[in-house]
């Protein structure tokens, strides 16, 4: 059995780790996740945002019982340092809802799980808050789940987009199960031509992301 589980929102996020990878689906509490695995480790995506993330963690644990598990994916950057690619290990997880904190060993600076895609101004006022670095959606419930099982947890994530970068209009395309639709989404910026440099942009940051996270996944994976 894995004793690594890996949990992801998407699967653009993990790409470059597992597209060579068995790919199982299984069912688990009446849904279906998509498993990949590799070894001692296993790697699920489960959707954007909380509720998600907490159900495939869930999963996870399970049907594969594995002894560790990581919240992996992208974050926004808090700390105007940080660049597109950087590959972050947080040493705590802090909800943003609740205020709750999870401390990680090993790791470096604070992540705060925020409920939506946060703008400038929302990164500004929650470093502001909670003295964080980094923002996502994911790892407080990620956290929270390991947690309730009795699992080791840990965290790596990579800066997808900067402090300053203002995303295109992203929730309306998120559903209650956390998948983003990617043709509605390519739709509604088709035709609003000002928003294509941002769009590309966004592109350009997610690939580069993406392989900076895989590339630092396949060394604790190894």
């Amino acid at each position: 059995m894995p004793r690594l589980a890996i949990v992801a929102a998407l699967e653009r996020e993990v790409r470059p780790l597992v597209k060579s990878w068995r790919v199982t689906d299984k069912e688990h509490d009446g849904r279906r996740f998509r498993f990949f695995e590799n070894g001692e480790v296993v790697v699920v995506c489960g959707g954007i945002g909380a509720a998600a993330s907490r159900r495939a963690s869930e999963a996870v644990i399970a049907i594969f019982d594995p002894n560790i598990i990581c919240s992996a994916g992208f974050a926004g950057a808090l700390d105007p340092k940080l660049r597109v690619g950087d590959v972050v290990r947080p040493s705590s997880v802090i909800n943003a809802g609740d205020g709750s904190r999870t401390v990680v060993e090993g790791g470096e600076g604070v992540l705060v799980s925020f409920a939506s895609v946060a703008s400038p101004l929302q990164k500004s006022k929650l470093r502001d808050s909670f003295g964080a670095d980094v923002v996502d959606m994911e790892a407080a419930a990620v956290a929270r789940s390991a947690e309730a099982r009795h699992k080791q947890f840990t965290v790596v994530k990579a800066i997808s987009d900067e402090m300053d970068f203002e995303f295109p209009a992203m929730d309306r395309f998120i559903d209650a199960d956390g998948r983003f639709s990617q043709g509605r989404f390519a739709w509604y910026a088709g035709v609003r031509p000002w928003l294509w440099p941002r769009v590309m942009r966004l592109a350009r940051n997610s690939k580069r992301a993406s392989h900076a996270l895989c590339a630092y996944l396949d060394t604790i994976g190894g």
